[in-house]
């Protein structure tokens, strides 16, 4: 069986390394054709992100990226029917909600190949964002759906998709968590900050809700000004530009540094005190390394941290953000909300039922 994964952005390339291991070890037998479509250029993404993640490297760079919402997506689906109808894969196996997933899906959909939908049935309600069209429209054309919980499956059935379709795994991040957190380390500059463990909050900015509307951006930089608690920025490419742009400076006790490769990212979230954020992936990872997280935005996709009272949603509120960094909340569940940890190993199994035919029909392309 042979499987062509389309990614495009370091988030993905994390979630697929897991599946990839799990292919490696399960099912030896099985070829995977990694594809990434250049969505994100990350410099982080050098060769030392592959070895010490253990990421097998892209077959194919598609090197699309840098346009409109409309044009990458168009360029994605042109490459990918390409090498699909090249590499004749038996599923293609797509992660999330970027431009990349959607393009994967509908480019296998119309050549009638399995579509595996890793991550599916999220949803913020918020059409307003690419990511949700993107997430909807990959889960409609999708053969398996691979969704993180019991919330995503219903959201799926209350869309009308077929219930046989859909596979609850947990998520493939939880395992991730758990495979690199001994494999965790302290970015070099920390210490020079003098600021000790558990003593700051952990903040990310990126998402173009918040960077393109300077009042968002003030609120939010007021927010963490108005906190007077110490806070590690690590600055997105798009939020240091947007800054520049918008004439805004960091406050005094905001400590805006570059990139943080993800094992550093992972210390940084295993010793802060709380975090702060607009990525979804983020708020999980908050969850793992067991710190209360405050969501920069007007909603989240996980919404059953929120439940427990393990997420609060602020928006670009200043009051509310600054009231949730100075509190001293606790994290405080031992339920798991996104599985056991084996989601990739769930994948793997279902991916070859289906295949073997105790599953449903799957339409492959042979010519």
């Amino acid at each position: 069986m042979k499987i062509l994964t389309v990614i495009g952005a370091r988030p993905q390339f994390i979630k697929a390394a897991v599946v990839s291991r799990a292919f490696k070890e399960l099912r030896p037998d099985l070829s995977e054709v990694l594809v990434h479509t250049g969505q994100h250029y990350d410099a982080n993404m050098s060769d030392v992100f592959f070895d010490e993640l253990e990421i097998p490297r892209p077959a194919h760079n598609l090197g699309i990226g840098g346009g409109t919402h409309g044009q990458n997506t168009g360029r994605m689906l042109e490459k990918l029917e390409e090498l699909m109808l090249l590499e004749k894969p038996d599923w293609v196996l797509v992660y999330g909600d970027t431009d990349s997933t959607l393009a994967g899906a509908l480019a296998a959909s119309k050549l009638h190949i399995g579509v595996a939908h890793v991550e599916a049935g999220l949803r913020s309600f918020n059409r307003r964002m690419p990511e949700e069209i993107n997430r909807i429209l990959a889960d409609h054309v999708s053969t398996l759906l691979f969704a993180p919980t019991e919330l995503a499956r219903k959201n799926l059935l209350n869309e009308g998709v077929r219930s046989e379709k859909i596979q609850i795994v947990g998520d493939v991040m939880c395992d991730a968590a758990g495979f690199y957190k001994q494999r965790a380390r302290k970015p070099i500059w920390f210490d020079a900050l003098g600021i000790g463990k558990n003593e700051f909050v952990l903040c990310t900015v990126h998402r173009a809700e918040n960077t393109d509307d300077p009042l968002r951006m003030q609120g939010i930089f007021q927010g963490l000004e108005t906190a007077r608690v110490p806070v590690i920025l690590p600055l997105h490419p798009r939020t240091r530009g947007k800054l520049k742009q918008m004439g805004l400076a960091l406050p005094s006790n905001v400590h805006g540094v570059d990139p943080v490769g993800y094992l550093e990212m992972i210390w940084l979230e295993a010793n802060c005190k709380l975090v702060a954020t607009d990525s979804g992936g983020v708020q999980k990872e908050a969850y793992f390394n067991r710190k209360y997280c405050v969501t920069l935005r007007e909603e989240t996709e996980w919404v059953e941290l929120v439940d427990a009272g393990l997420n609060e949603v602020v928006g670009s509120n200043p009051e509310k953000i600054a009231e949730c960094l100075q509190s001293a909340r606790l994290f405080s569940s031992g339920e798991k909300f996104y599985g056991d940890g084996k989601a990739a190993e769930k994948i793997v199994a279902s991916l070859f039922e289906a295949s073997e035919g105790q599953g449903f029909a799957i339409p492959v392309v042979r010519d």
